[in-house]
């Protein structure tokens, strides 16, 4: 079931067209990982399938109801974390969501437990009678999404869920998402690609507005370079004899190598996503070669969002 649609969204300012023409939908279950380079457009393409800013044209709706700025039924199926988490600095995390929950009509005797069940999903109880402006980035991260998923939306707008958190709270906090999107639709704009293997179905790539890559995370790492190549660990007086021998196999397109201390890692690249793995344990084992590691790579969506964004960073 696809509780999230968008047709054609474009965005102008004056001259400037930031978005060009974005079309995408999520179903239920599904969780998008939406990357892009800075100014790629992704934080106002999110804004208007959240309602928070008008398209120039196109539309974005949410189950079958197109979303607008005065259509608070479409929007109330909505849960938004902005870029930011914008809160009141002078209330409580307790009060924060009071407000939130009774900004959402939730009856008084029911908005204690759902505030509460909030606060215990997102590991706020130590937290909860402090003033925002004392809490730490992370917590005031988590506040936010404790706000975007209190009312318990159909579709869920995460932009940059974990940033600010540490490790174990990013893992805390995916493991939350994960078991939220069992009934929900949920877009996730992320800078960490490590989040799209973890969290994502489905990723989609924007740059300069545009949509230029759409696939599972397996899709995507199908069209990096590094699909096949095959990397070892040797020592580094022998790299250059091994790199050279292994110049000489078929189905071998280069060699890169990085040091690290007595050691080199070498990473053999494959033409046309050839299987060389056999090859070269075959040669490396009569050869009697030192190899410390051995592996053979599946692609990397770094290599891929790199090659489609012209080289711009996350």
């Amino acid at each position: 079931m696809i509780l999230l649609e968008a047709h054609n969204l474009r965005k102008s300012f004056g001259a400037f067209e930031a978005v060009k023409g974005i079309s995408l939908s999520v179903k239920k279950g599904e969780v998008l990982g939406f990357l892009g380079p800075n100014g790629a457009g992704k934080t106002t393409t999110m804004k208007m399938i959240t309602g928070f800013m008008a398209p120039t044209a196109g539309t974005a709706s949410v189950c079958g109801r197109v979303i607008t700025a005065g259509d608070v039924e479409a929007r109330r199926r909505v849960g938004y974390l902005p870029e930011g988490a914008p809160l009141f600095a002078d209330m409580t995390p307790r009060s924060f969501l009071r407000f939130i929950a009774d900004a959402h009509q939730i009856a008084p005797d029911e908005a204690l437990n759902i505030v509460e069940g909030a606060a215990s999903a997102l590991h706020l109880e130590e937290v909860m009678e402090q003033r925002i402006d004392t809490l730490s980035k992370g917590f005031k991260r988590r506040v936010g999404l404790a706000a975007a998923i209190l009312h318990a939306p159909d579709v869920l707008i995460l932009d940059e869920p974990t940033d600010g958190l540490d490790p174990n709270q990013k893992h805390e906090v995916r493991r939350l998402i994960k078991a939220m999107a069992v009934d929900r639709a949920i877009i996730i704009s992320t800078h960490i690609l490590e989040e799209v293997d973890a969290l994502c179905s489905r990723a989609i790539i924007i740059n300069k507005g545009e949509i230029v890559a759409d696939g599972t995370p397996s899709q995507l790492r199908a069209a990096s370079r590094y699909v096949n190549a095959v990397t070892m660990l040797v020592l580094a007086d022998d790299a250059e004899r091994i790199a050279s021998a292994m110049r000489r196999i078929g189905g071998v397109a280069g060699i890169e190598a990085a040091s690290e201390g007595d050691y080199v890692r070498l990473t053999v690249l494959a033409a046309e996503n050839q299987h060389i793995a056999d090859s070269i344990g075959d040669i490396a084992a009569v050869s009697n070669w030192n190899v410390q590691q051995f592996s053979v790579d599946a692609g990397r969506l770094d290599d891929v969002f790199g090659r489609l964004t012209a080289g711009g960073g996350l």
